[in-house]
């Protein structure tokens, strides 16, 4: 087994006078030395099964699957609550889940083959591979590398241009996705601050087609997950194949409804090399133990070599550390890699990623200094349910004082519900309740209909009609709604489709004449899914 220099080392080599300054030195003293593996035992396989129904139950979450693997073996695998609520159909261990962000892994990883073959190198430039890539700005164009593709540190800000990717269907193309780059503005300098972001990705995944002279779900279908036997999916899938595939779930207007918009239905999406994989969590567990050892999988295939592998764990752009993280865990550090997170709990270097999705969720984490790996896959909205199974898996690996993290997060729920609930009522006490609006406009409805455009969202229709004004975009065909006067010149717009939970104001501006000439758009919940980057938009009116 090999072993990695976990924090706790990290801080005795200081100690003792060694020269280490920053995140790229503590990146080369976090390299792989020969070590006798440990023997912490975790969770009973009873434990763990009354942990998962209980988070199940906890949160909302109709369905959970578990994949455990440790010493280059699978520890657990199993599925827990139901796939499909209407048909009473359960989840198992084949479960087909959409893992959301964490197939940016795959991404870094089909990169790391073409590294490997010689055909292309982490800092080589974007518009080497793809000519009509271009950034707002020229020298970040020109300086632009596949490693910047992946590490959060574009100067855009979070989840920028990302209504170009969801709600699904989008409309948009991923050759008009990268075109529209161009517009989006930054909000930091390049290289300065990590914002997450989804676009980038996408231009990671053509990268990967035109040096490969394929495209990315032909490249990770059949140089990843078909080597490894996953039972796994990057791109188009048979129907044959859908018969044992989990149903999102969001819980929406105070109950648990579908969100069929995210399902599964075997067709490709714009988002793929962001967020669009779909595996079950045996597959996972397999993914794994490629990772954990080295690149080369359980049946002895090997994908990528341990240089590469290494190089995707190098920490890139520094995060921060949240109060909860350092108590819960007592982390020191943050940062993000290639396609994926570290930090170090409990004096273990931890490599993870999240992924989210409306209705359905993944977590895997990674441990390296004990051999282990963690993945967790649900269709349900809930945080709750991955982070507490995840917290009691870990922990108990980790040698740490037992608590059930199910109450745990179940209390931490109810007390932040309890506390928006007084600052709303505290808001709506100081002022009178005008923080709602008047629920008037100052202008006849029919001033504001028109055609607008944003530069990179395209064309909008506002019209007016029986019910009032109405919201239509012309690429992104679930995004409309009605406009909902709120006060002034500013609507509330009501999506038709309630599981958005991301309703939004919509300011209309004026010129110096007084007359309509744009509209402005911002969350109405604070809290909303980042990805519906309201802030971005920016329409012109075109005509009345």
């Amino acid at each position: 087994m090999r072993q990695y220099i976990g924090f706790r080392h990290f801080i005795t080599l200081l100690a003792f006078g060694g020269a280490v300054t920053g995140v790229s030195a503590y990146a080369q003293l976090a390299q792989p030395v020969e070590s006798p593996p440990k023997s912490i035992s975790g969770l009973s396989d009873a434990k763990l099964r009354a942990i998962a129904n209980g988070a199940v139950q906890a949160f909302d979450t109709p369905g959970l699957a578990l994949g455990i693997v440790q010493g280059g073996q699978v520890r657990f695998v199993d599925g827990f609550g139901q796939r499909d609520i209407e048909h009473n159909k359960s989840v198992d261990a084949d479960t087909l889940f959409r893992i959301a962000s964490t197939t940016k892994a795959f991404t870094s990883a089909a990169l790391a083959i073409l590294v490997d073959e010689g055909i292309l190198h982490w800092d080589d430039k974007v518009i080497d591979f793809l000519p009509g890539f271009r950034m707002s700005d020229a020298w970040v164009t020109r300086e632009f590398t596949i490693r910047d593709l992946l590490t959060h540190r574009s100067g855009l800000g979070r989840g920028a241009g990302d209504l170009m990717l969801w709600p699904e269907p989008s409309g948009f193309t991923r050759d008009e996705i990268i075109f529209n780059l161009r517009y989006l503005k930054p909000v930091t300098s390049f290289r300065s601050r990590y914002a997450y972001d989804n676009l980038l990705y996408i231009v990671a995944g053509e990268v990967v087609a035109k040096a490969s002279k394929s495209t990315w779900e032909e490249f990770v279908q059949t140089r990843i997950l078909d080597p490894l036997h996953m039972k796994c999916f990057s791109g188009k899938i048979r129907k044959s194949k859908l018969e044992n595939v989990a149903i999102p779930y969001g819980f929406i207007e105070e109950k648990i409804q579908s969100i069929p918009r995210n399902k599964i239905d075997g067709s490709v999406t714009a988002s793929a090399p962001a967020g669009g994989l779909v595996c079950n969590v045996r597959g996972m567990n397999t993914w794994m133990l490629t990772m954990l050892g080295g690149g080369a999988g359980p049946n002895g295939q090997r994908i990528f070599s341990k240089a590469v592998r290494d190089e995707m764990w190098k920490s890139q752009t520094i995060l921060s550390v949240s109060a909860s993280e350092r108590k819960l865990d007592n982390t020191h550090f943050k940062t993000y890699a290639l396609g994926w997170r570290k930090e170090d709990m409990h004096g273990y270097e931890v490599i993870s990623h999240t992924g989210t999705l409306s209705g359905m969720q993944a977590y895997l984490a990674l441990v390296p200094e004990l051999d282990l790996g963690v993945i967790i896959l649900n269709n349900g909205s809930n945080y709750g349910a991955r982070n507490s199974v995840m917290q009691s898996v870990l922990k108990a690996y980790m040698g740490q004082e037992k608590q059930d993290w199910v109450d745990y997060y179940a209390t931490r729920q109810k007390d932040a519900a309890e506390r928006r609930k007084l600052v709303a009522s505290n808001d709506n006490a100081s002022d009178g309740g005008s923080w709602k609006g008047s629920g008037k406009v100052l202008r006849p409805l029919t001033d504001y209909s028109g055609l607008y455009q944003d530069a990179w969202f395209g064309k909008v229709d506002i019209k007016n009609g029986a019910n009032g004004l109405r919201f239509r975009s012309h690429k992104s065909k679930n995004m409309v709604g009605r406009l909902e006067p709120f006060d002034q010149n500013t609507f509330i717009v009501r999506w038709d489709n309630r599981g958005f939970g991301a309703d939004a104001y919509a300011r209309f501006e004026t010129n110096f004449k007084g007359v309509i000439s744009g509209i402005t758009m911002r969350h109405v919940d604070p809290n909303a899914d980042f990805s519906f980057d309201f802030q971005d938009l920016n329409f012109e009116r075109l005509s009345e």
